[in-house]
Order: structure tokens, then sequence, then C-alpha cells
């Protein structure tokens, strides 16, 4: 058997890096977490979308002619109060008001039931 000398990558050595490691390698261990322990982007535990849409433009399947808000939510230690925005043919803001009881409201249902009565409701 003959001895076989130790095969160096032919990339070149970083100065900086732990043992003179190649660029792109971790010779010191993995990479660090990231802040607040994040997964970091482009990692298989990830959530955040691959590509985001330029911006002014709106994602695949958004109706460009619907509100940018439907509803506001705000929530109280004893119920919610839900408005939900109308649109109308004349230049003005108007909206309906709900108020659930917390322990007794179907959340849900409501913001349901208060789509299709807005849809409904002609304002001329």
């Amino acid at each position: 058997m003959t001895a076989r000398p130790a095969h160096r990558s032919a990339a070149p050595e970083t100065p900086g890096r732990a043992g003179g490691a190649p660029a792109g390698t971790h010779a010191a261990g993995p990479p660090a977490p990231s802040p607040q322990g994040a997964a970091p982007t482009g990692s298989p535990g990830s959530t955040a979308p691959a590509a985001l849409p330029a911006a002014g433009t709106l994602p695949a399947g958004v109706d460009p002619k619907a509100p940018p808000v439907e509803d506001v939510i705000v929530t109280t230690r004893t119920g919610y109060h839900v408005l939900r925005f109308v649109e109308t043919t004349f230049d003005s803001s108007v909206f309906l008001h709900l108020w659930l009881d917390r322990s007794t409201g179907n959340l849900a249902l409501a913001r349901l039931r208060m789509r299709e009565l807005a849809e409904r409701l002609v304002l001329v």
C-alpha cells in the first residue's frame, strides 16, 4: 500500500476563517442562528415566499377593483366591533358597524351576513 497525499480543495483560502477554510464552507460548525430564532430565508423550514411581487402590483388571484380593506375587527374583553366598508357610487366613505357579544356571538357568521347585507345595500 502506498500513502496518498491529503486532497485539498482548489478553492482559494479566505483569510479570517477558522483554519483557513475555503470560501463557502463552515469550518467552525453550523451557521449562527438567525435573529430572534427565525429560520433564514430559503431554508427548508422557512415560510417566506420565494419571490415578492413588484411594488404597486397585486398578487395573483386578487381582484384589483376590490377595496383594500374588507373588515376591521376590534376585540374587547366583552365583545367584538366589526366595521364593514360599503362601496358607493358617490365619493364618500360608508361603513356598517356591528357589535357582537363575545360569549354568544358568532364572529365568522356575522362577517358573512354583513358581507351579504353590504352587497344588497344600494346607496344612491
